[in-house]
């Protein structure tokens, strides 16, 4: 196949590769647990107003490439009434194509060919394919469990933080189910409000804070000076495939964005920005429902973990558990076992960075049933856990 040699050297897609493949699996009925696809359905107001779109006339044409004004002002609204962060619909907001085209046009956008852009290790696996279209060169923050997966900042080779032309973060964390503070974005925020530094937060799992809200990195005082945050639609609002987030913050990186667009895209679909604009401005009750059904799956499933004292990273927000593997195993290894043994799919921890060599990604984006019956088979293997303790 003739193919770039800049493409070549990006790395396949994990679940580019995986996902709607044919699996392999033991005796058992399979439960996927790899792919975080919300399980539950669009809310009625939503799709009501999606097939109204479509039959206005207006939204059988091309649209204005920016987006309407309605969508702008319903999101400039929520971030008003969510986080208290007031936000210019015309300069601050850009909307985006599913946020993944986002976070990964962003480096062609702001980066130059040999800047460093700071990755999280572990992270979401498809941000360094952007750093490489871009040229740029990836370097990767070392998040550890004993820092509740944080970068710190300290700790990160002076040179290369001076150079950082990018900072990507992403709270609550894919894959670990940790969480940001407040002040740590404050801190953040202090450490490079007067440097070249910019920062993108990929806010894709905002709905899901369980013991308390999660905090928009926006609302850290002069955080519009060095930041973007990066909403998604698909999670909190069952949305995943309507394919609508967008970009909020920092003026310039918002521009260069747009910009970008306007030779990628043609503009959103009318009716797509309709059906959001109804999320964003009557569905704040369903976002909170939403949270207590995964707070109780989370409840339950790592109550089930504890009892036969399998190990896991508390999973703070998100909708992912963080999993250790068994002495002896790694990820992939692991997640072998489980399909021939217990026919569970799950997502081995290494595409999201090498700190996740001993870990595996699990969803919880599941029914009721299919989580129980999956804790079930996996506390049947607790014994695999205590061969090292016999051993010793």
């Amino acid at each position: 196949m003739n193919m770039s040699k800049r493409l070549s050297n990006i790395p396949d897609s994990y679940f580019g590769k995986t996902m709607g493949q044919k699996i392999e699996h033991g005796p058992l009925p399979l439960i996927n647990m790899a792919v975080g696809i919300p399980d539950g359905e669009t809310p009625k107001v939503i799709v009501d107003e999606f097939i109204r779109a479509i039959q206005q006339p207006e939204n059988q044409k091309y649209g204005a490439f920016h987006g309407k004004g309605t969508f702008r002002k319903a999101i400039t609204d929520f971030y008003k009434r969510h986080y208290d962060v007031d936000l210019d619909p015309e300069e601050e907001v850009c909307i985006l194509y599913g946020t993944k085209n986002g976070l990964v046009s962003l480096p062609t956008c702001v980066v130059e060919p040999g800047d460093y852009v700071l990755l999280p290790n572990p992270g979401y696996t498809d941000y360094l394919a952007g750093v490489l279209l871009a040229d740029a060169k990836p370097y990767y923050l070392d998040l550890k469990t004993e820092h509740h997966y944080l970068p710190q900042w300290n700790q990160v080779d002076p040179h290369v933080l001076d150079q950082a032309k990018l900072i990507y973060l992403t709270y609550p964390n894919n894959p670990t189910g940790s969480i940001a503070t407040q002040s740590f974005f404050d801190e953040t925020i202090a450490q490079f409000k007067d440097s070249q530094t910019k920062i993108v937060h990929d806010f894709a799992y905002s709905a899901f804070g369980f013991e308390q809200k999660n905090p928009s990195i926006l609302q850290t005082e002069n955080a519009k000076d060095v930041a973007v945050e990066v909403f998604s639609l698909s999670k909190g609002y069952n949305m995943s495939g309507y394919r609508v987030g967008f970009a909020v913050g920092n003026k310039d990186m918002i521009a260069a964005l747009k910009k970008y667009q306007t030779h990628t895209h043609a503009g959103m679909f009318g009716a797509l920005q309709d059906a959001s604009t109804v999320a964003l401005n009557q569905c704040d009750a369903f976002l909170e429902q939403q949270n207590e059904i995964f707070k109780e799956r989370r409840n339950q499933f790592e109550q089930r973990l504890k009892a036969v004292d399998i190990p896991f990273e508390p999973m703070k927000g998100g909708i992912f558990l963080w999993l250790k593997t068994p002495p002896n195993y790694n990820g992939e290894s692991f997640v072998e076992y489980l399909l021939k043994e217990q026919s569970i799919l799950v997502a081995p921890g290494i595409p999201f960075g090498d700190n996740g060599d001993a870990y595996v990604r699990i969803s919880l984006a599941l029914n009721d049933q299919e989580l129980l019956e999956g804790a079930e088979r996996l506390q049947s293997l607790s014994y695999l856990y205590k061969k090292e303790e016999t051993s010793q």
